[in-house]
């Protein structure tokens, strides 16, 4: 049916409900987007294609089966091997992206990522392709687009990890499908929940956060549904609750997996139903509220240890979100420094402060368990207990034991050593090896540039 206008069907409905569901979510999501996406089985059918997926005139499907060769690269056979068939074989890839190097996928995928069943297992993927004006771009240009730095809000970030998420934050945005949102503590859950309700249609309403771990089970019922006069000892007026005040946007609710199962029952119903009841009360109240939730526990141990709900984990993770830990983009930590030494600058009134090479070298080496949050924290400790134009390794080692421990002190006191010995093989080169003018250059006496020659194992330089 060339020409037609309406997406493909499915080559075979999906059984699994997990699966169904998100399906339809994609669908709902991807209909009205000029980026291509489509859904893929394992044996390579396209089970789901939007229309802006299908390259010039090409035959739409309208129910019999096609692989994604044929659909979308014009091939008889297949492609040989396709990077998605990683997610099949391991179920601990996330996502995978094709290499900008040569000329890429013949379908033009961009990346693609697992769509688990009610199982667990990987049973299709969704891959998003390149848009035809990225795939006609040169070399050159894609290098200087990947320089630049993606940052919706405040998401700072241009290692593969976090475009990986940026791509994931704009095709999830204007979905009003559920988002699980799984990281460590301090990776910026919350940021990312509040940048995906900024960039949707529903960022004119309210964004409510819900902290559900540090509030007890009647208190957060009452907080999140409301309560009604004489629920319970205190009651002494109605209250609405944050899901009444949330109404048209979006609430977050941190820290899912602390909740206790009563709790859990009542959320799937507020989710299946879409509407709530108030503490003590019998009156149904309806609401067009987006859930996103976050943990920094893994929801599928706690399904198999019985301590989480199943059907209300299918229910929050119709589209999953991962956030990588800072260690795993490191090549972002000097955006990052950069963006909180300003801030921290700026926040407490002081000029800007220039963080200087070797400091930066420790500040990217460093383990950081804590993560993005502890990262800022460290560096504004810095701002406030240093004084002068730059941060040098001594500041950041002299204002006390950062919290992930002596590593950091290490690894500055090795970027100092590595500093160190650079300067002083440039001096000798520049006086010739006169270790009188070397030391005289370098503003030390002979014996200290001796005593540092042999630290270094530099005597023969």
């Amino acid at each position: 049916m060339a020409g037609s206008q309406e997406p493909c069907s499915l080559v075979h409905p999906f059984t699994d409900p997990v699966l169904a569901a998100r399906l339809e979510a994609i669908k709902q999501l991807a209909g009205g987007l000029s980026d291509r996406v489509a859904v893929l089985d394992r044996d390579f059918n396209v089970i789901y294609a939007n229309e802006s997926a299908w390259p010039g005139e090409a035959p739409r499907l309208s129910g019999h089966q096609a692989k994604c060769y044929q659909a979308f690269a014009h091939r008889s056979d297949p492609c040989g091997t396709c990077p998605a068939t990683k997610m099949y074989e391991s179920p601990d890839v996330r996502s995978v992206a094709c290499s900008s190097g040569g000329d890429g996928a013949a379908c033009g995928m961009h990346q693609a990522f697992p769509l688990l069943s009610t199982s667990g297992e990987v049973e299709s993927v969704l891959v998003l392709f390149k848009t035809l004006q990225k795939a006609a771009k040169q070399k050159s240009g894609e290098r200087a687009e990947m320089k630049q730095t993606s940052k919706p809000g405040e998401l700072i970030g241009t290692s593969a990890p976090m475009r990986e998420v940026l791509d994931m934050i704009r095709l999830v945005a204007d979905s009003s499908a559920t988002v699980l949102i799984q990281g460590e503590s301090g990776t910026g859950k919350e940021l990312v929940a509040n940048t995906i309700h900024r960039t949707s249609y529903r960022r004119d309403k309210p964004f409510i956060v819900v902290d559900c771990g540090s509030l007890p089970e009647t208190l957060l019922e009452s907080e999140l549904f409301g309560h009604v006069k004489g629920a319970f000892t205190g009651a002494h007026a109605s209250k609405r609750g944050l899901f009444e005040e949330a109404d048209g946007g979006t609430i977050f609710l941190d820290e899912i997996a602390d909740t206790s199962a009563t709790f859990q029952a009542k959320l799937l119903r507020v989710l299946q139903e879409g509407e709530i009841k108030r503490v003590g009360g019998n009156q149904s109240i309806k609401i067009d509220v987006r859930v996103i939730s976050a943990t920094n526990r893994d929801l599928v141990d706690l399904v198999k240890a019985k301590s989480f709900r199943q059907d209300l984990y299918y229910r929050l993770a119709v589209l999953p979100l991962s956030l990588p830990p800072l260690r795993e983009r490191r090549e972002d930590i000097p955006l990052l420094v950069r963006h909180f030494v300003s801030a921290s600058c700026k926040r407490h009134r002081q000029p800007v402060r220039q963080v200087l090479p070797d400091v930066m070298q420790a500040l990217t080496q460093a383990p950081w368990p804590g993560n993005v949050r502890e990262l800022q924290h460290y560096l504004e400790r810095a701002i406030v207990t240093t004084t002068g134009p730059e941060l040098s390794c001594k500041d950041i080692m002299d204002m006390g034991s950062p919290p992930a421990g002596h590593d950091l002190r290490a690894v500055s006191r090795r970027a100092t050593h590595q500093a160190e010995r650079a300067r002083i093989f440039q001096a000798l080169q520049q006086t010739e090896g006169n270790r009188a003018k070397t030391a005289k250059l370098l503003k030390i006496s002979r014996a200290s540039l001796y005593n540092k020659l042999r630290t270094y194992g530099m005597q023969d330089a």
